[in-house]
């Protein structure tokens, strides 16, 4: 029979089991944070909560996105052998690199993935200048 290698690490679980007891009830999603020409973009896993359980709001430079995971009602939590998906809130405030339009920024929910399009501010734009020729 072959085995995968897995290095030991008697930290990790350790490290691991005491943040769970630390943060209990609470996690925080991973976040991506990237930019095209007009748009600075937050992509931010949150898997299994509904998008009604779901606030976003920007005020200046700062995103924050907050919610909560319900945790299944139909296991007991004496019945887990291991329990590592979080349950409960949630609130993530992310700093945006630039000044955005945030009463017209757009979320969308797919796969488990949110998704925050933000326009960037117009000040923050680049702009061409023409140069012109005098006579």
């Amino acid at each position: 029979m072959r085995r995968g290698l897995i290095a030991w690490d008697p930290f990790r679980d350790l490290a691991r089991d005491w943040e769970g007891e630390f943060f209990a009830g609470g996690f925080v999603p991973a976040a991506d944070v990237y930019q095209d020409k007009d748009n600075v973009i937050v992509e931010m896993d949150v898997p299994g909560i509904e998008t009604d359980k779901i606030d976003i709001s920007v005020e200046n430079d700062v995103l924050t996105v907050s919610g909560s995971r319900e945790e299944k009602q139909e296991v007991k939590r004496e019945d887990y052998y291991r329990k590592e998906v979080r349950s409960g809130s949630f609130s993530r405030s992310v700093i945006l690199p630039m000044q955005v339009k945030g009463d017209e920024a757009k979320a969308e929910f797919e796969k488990g993935v949110l998704k925050i399009v933000l326009p960037k501010a117009d000040e923050v734009k680049p702009k061409k200048i023409e140069v012109k020729v005098k006579d």
